[in-house]
C-alpha cells in the first residue's frame, strides 16, 4: 500500500527520499552573495573567513584563497575604498600566481566536496581592470595605464581598450590612443563615444566612417549614422557654422527629432560660434525633454549669468544640486552667481571643487581661472586657461580668458602672438578677427588694423555682439559719438544686450541727449540689475541735470541697487570662512 495512506504518517525529508545535492562550500556560498549582489555580506563573511585562513593556511586550497580576496576586494570596490580594494586585488593575483604553478590543489578541510580550481574562477583580467579603476579614482593615471598595459593585446576587452584610449588620451599619448580607440571599433561597430574619441584625435571623419560602413549597410535606419559622424568631424575641427548645419538637418530628420543629445550639442555649438540667443534656446528645450539633465549645464548657466539673469542661475544650480553633487556642473553654475556676484573667493572655491570632481571641466578651469584673474593671482590664472586650451583646443574663449591675462599684466607681445596663433588655426571668422582687434586696441601703432579687423568682422556678422562693443570703444576714442550712436542702433535693432543699451547711453550723453541717455540706462539695467556702469552713468547724469519726477524715482532705483552691490561687496571678506565651513549650495 501507499505509505501516504497510512494513518499517523507525514512527508519530511527524514522519510521522502530528495534528489542527491552536492552540499555548497563556504566559498560557494560567498560568491552568490556577491553575484545577487549583497556586498555588505560579502565583505563581512569573506573577512572572517580570510582571518580563518592566515591563521590555518591549510583551511582553503589555493583557488578558494584567490576567491576569496577577489570578493573581498570588489566589496571594498562598492564601498569606495579604493586604496584597500587595490592592495587585496593585489594579493589576489599574487594568490593567483601562485595557484597557476601548482599542479595539483590541496583538497580543503571542512568542504565536503571542492569543485575543480578552474571551474568559477574570477577572471584574472577582470581583477586587473578593477584595479585600474580604482587607480584613475585615486588619480594615479600612470598606474592605471601599467597594470591595463600588462594584459596581453589579444586578451584585452573592448572596455578595457576603451579606458586605455582615454587614459592614453589623457597623457597626451596620442597615438596609443588612436590605436585603442580603432580596436574598440573593431570589436564594437557601433561604440559612439569611440568615434568621437578618434574625431577629437584628428582622425579624418572618413576614415573612421569606413570602420562602421559594413554595420550600417546591414542593419535599417542606421543610414543617420554617416552624417553623424560627419557633423561631430566638423565640431572637432572647429567648423560650427557646418557642424550646425549638418546637426540640424539630422535633428529635424523625424526619427531624431527632439534628441537630447543633439540638442545639447547644438546649443555648445552656438555658444562655440558666439551666438548666445540661440544656445540658451536650445539648452531650454533640451532641458524641457530631459528635466534631469547635467552635461552642458554648466555652460547654460555661465550665458544666463553673463545675462545679468543670477536669480535663474541660482535656481538652476539648486536643481543641479537636487539631481547629483558628484558633477561638476552643479558647482560650476553655482560659482558663476557668485563670480557675476563679485564674490571672486567664492567663486574660486567651488570651481577648485568642481575641478575635483572632473579634472576635464573646461567650464570649471574657465570659473577658477577667471576668479584667479579677478583677485590678482594672474599667474595661476594662465595655467588654468593654458590647461583649459589644452583639453578644448578649438574653444575660443579658452585663449580669450588666457589673452585677458596677458593684457592685465601687460604682456601685450605674448598677447599678440596667441591672438594671431588663434587667427591661423581657427580661421578669420568674426570671432577671431575680433580678438586680434581687442588686443591691436592695447597699442597705439595697431590702432588702424584694429579698425579694420572690426570692419571685416562687423561685414561677417553686423549682430556679434563682441565686435560691436569694441567698435564702439575705438570710436568713442576718436570722439565719434555720431558714428557710435548709429552702429550701436543698428545692432540694437534685432536683440537687446545690457551691454550695448549702456554704452548707447553713455554716448547719447555724449552729445547731451541726457532723457534717452536715462531710458537707455535704465533698459540696461533692467536687462541686469547688478550692472554697475549703468548705475554709475546715472548718478553722473544726476549731478549734470536738475532731477524730474522720474530721474528721482530712478535715484530710489540706484540707492536700492547701490546698496545690494554693497551686500555683494561686504560678502567676499567671508569667502575664507564658508569655504571651511563646506556650506555653500548643497554641501552641508
Amino acid at each position: 500500500s501507499d505509505p501516504s495512506d497510512a494513518p499517523n504518517s507525514c512527508i519530511t525529508p527524514h522519510t521522502v527520499p530528495l534528489p542527491q545535492r552536492r552540499r555548497m562550500s563556504v566559498v560557494e556560498h560567498v560568491r552568490e552573495m556577491a553575484s545577487a549582489g549583497l556586498h555588505s555580506n560579502v565583505r563581512l563573511l569573506s573577512g572572517l573567513l580570510l582571518t580563518m585562513s592566515g591563521n590555518n593556511p591549510e583551511l582553503f586550497s589555493p583557488s578558494q584563497k584567490y576567491q576569496l580576496l577577489v570578493y573581498h576586494a570588489d566589496s571594498l570596490f562598492h564601498d569606495k575604498e579604493y586604496r584597500n580594494a587595490v592592495s587585496k586585488y593585489t594579493m589576489a593575483l599574487q594568490q593567483k600566481k601562485a595557484l597557476s604553478k601548482t599542479s595539483k590543489v590541496r583538497p580543503s578541510t571542512g568542504n565536503a566536496a571542492s569543485t575543480p580550481q578552474s571551474q568559477c574562477l574570477p577572471s584574472e583580467i577582470e581583477v586587473k581592470y578593477k584595479m585600474a579603476e580604482c587607480y584613475t579614482m585615486l588619480k594615479q593615471d600612470k598606474d592605471a595605464i601599467a597594470i591595463l598595459d600588462g594584459i596581453p593585446s589579444r586578451q584585452r576587452t573592448p572596455k578595457i581598450n576603451m579606458m586605455l584610449a582615454n587614459l592614453y588620451k589623457k597623457a597626451g599619448q596620442e597615438r596609443s590612443s588612436v590605436t585603442s580607440y580603432k580596436e574598440v571599433l573593431r570589436q564594437c561597430p557601433l561604440a559612439l563615444d569611440a568615434i568621437l574619441g578618434l574625431l577629437s584625435l584628428s582622425v579624418k571623419g572618413a576614415e573612421v566612417a569606413s570602420m562602421t560602413i559594413n554595420v550600417i549597410q546591414s542593419i535599417p535606419n542606421l543610414d543617420w549614422l554617416s552624417v553623424w559622424i560627419k557633423a561631430y568631424a566638423f565640431v572637432h575641427t572647429g567648423d560650427n557654422t557646418r557642424a550646425i548645419n549638418t546637426i540640424c538637418s539630422l535633428e529635424k530628420k523625424s526619427l531624431l527629432r527632439d534628441n537630447v543629445d543633439l540638442l545639447g550639442s547644438l546649443a555648445d555649438l552656438y555658444f562655440r560660434a558666439g551666438d548666445n540667443k540661440n544656445s540658451i534656446l536650445k539648452f531650454e528645450q533640451a532641458q524641457m525633454l530631459d528635466p534631469y539633465l547635467i552635461k552642458g549645464m554648466d555652460v547654460y548657466g555661465y550665458l544666463l549669468a553673463r545675462e545679468g539673469r543670477l536669480e535663474d542661475v541660482e535656481n538652476l544650480g539648486c536643481r543641479l544640486f537636487n539631481i547629483s553633487d558628484q558633477h561638476a556642473e552643479p558647482w560650476v553654475v553655482s560659482g558663476c552667481h557668485s563670480f557675476y556676484s563679485k564674490r571672486y573667493s567664492r567663486a574660486l572655491y567651488l570651481g577648485a571643487k568642481a575641478i575635483q570632481l572632473n579634472s576635464n571641466s573646461v567650464q570649471a578651469l574657465l570659473l577658477k581661472g577667471a576668479a584667479l584673474r579677478n583677485m590678482g593671482r594672474v599667474q595661476e590664472a594662465i595655467i588654468h586657461f593654458r590647461e583649459a586650451i589644452r583639453l578644448a583646443p578649438c574653444r575660443l574663449d579658452c585663449y580669450e580668458g588666457l589673452i585677458e591675462c596677458y593684457l592685465a599684466s601687460n604682456s601685450i607681445r605674448e598677447a599678440m602672438v596667441m591672438a594671431n596663433n588663434v587667427y591661423k588655426t581657427l580661421g578669420a571668422n568674426a570671432q577671431t578677427l575680433t580678438l586680434l582687434a581687442t588686443v591691436c586696441l592695447e597699442d597705439p601703432v595697431t590702432q588702424e588694423k584694429a579698425k579694420t579687423l572690426l570692419d571685416k568682422a562687423l561685414t561677417q556678422r553686423p549682430d556679434y555682439i563682441k565686435a560691436v562693443v569694441k567698435k564702439a570703444e575705438l570710436l568713442s576714442r576718436e570722439q565719434k559719438y555720431e558714428d557710435g550712436i548709429a552702429l550701436l542702433r543698428n545692432a540694437l535693432a534685432n536683440q537687446s544686450d545690457c551691454v550695448l543699451h549702456r554704452i548707447l547711453g553713455d554716448f547719447l550723453v555724449a552729445v547731451n541727449e541726457y532723457q534717452e541717455a536715462m531710458d537707455q540706462y535704465s533698459i540696461a539695467l533692467s536687462l541686469d540689475p547688478n550692472d554697475q556702469k549703468s548705475l554709475e552713468g546715472m548718478q553722473k547724469m544726476e549731478k549734470e541735470e536738475s532731477p524730474t519726477d522720474a530721474t528721482q524715482e530712478e535715484d530710489v532705483d540706484d540707492m536700492e541697487g547701490s546698496g545690494e552691490e554693497g551686500d555683494l561687496e561686504g560678502s567676499d571678506s567671508e569667502a575664507a570662512q564658508w569655504a571651511d565651513q563646506e556650506q555653500w549650495f548643497g554641501m552641508q
